[in-house]
């Protein structure tokens, strides 16, 4: 099993930038950034595996970025041009294998005012 604790999010206006850090209790195959807004399902926003292959959803390609830092077993998401649609609670995941369990953190709130 692996713990995840996040940290960042908050209030910002539109336009503005984030940053969102999850630290695991160990190393992991792939970290993740995942967000759910009311009503909504669950989606993958960003996505980096150990050997930092990166993908991300179209809706935040070219604003958002994901790093990691394999060391330290953390992850970052930083989040520019920040839009209110991005509103949402953003869970970190990691997996420790490519068809293994997913395991979350406690989720962020991330809330962008127009």
């Amino acid at each position: 099993q692996v713990q995840l604790v996040e940290s960042g999010g908050g209030l910002v206006q539109a336009g503005g930038s984030l940053r969102l850090s999850c630290a695991a209790s160990r190393s992991t195959f792939s970290m993740a950034w995942y967000r759910q807004s009311p009503g909504k399902e669950r989606e993958l926003v960003a996505r980096i595996t150990g050997g930092r292959s990166r993908e991300y959803s179209d809706s935040v390609k070219g604003r958002f970025t994901i790093s990691r830092d394999n060391a330290e077993n953390t992850i970052a998401l930083q989040m520019n041009s920040l839009k209110p649609d991005d509103t949402a609670v953003y869970y970190c995941n990691a997996m420790l294998h490519p068809f293994g369990a997913h395991y979350w953190g406690q989720g962020t709130q991330v809330t962008v005012s127009s």
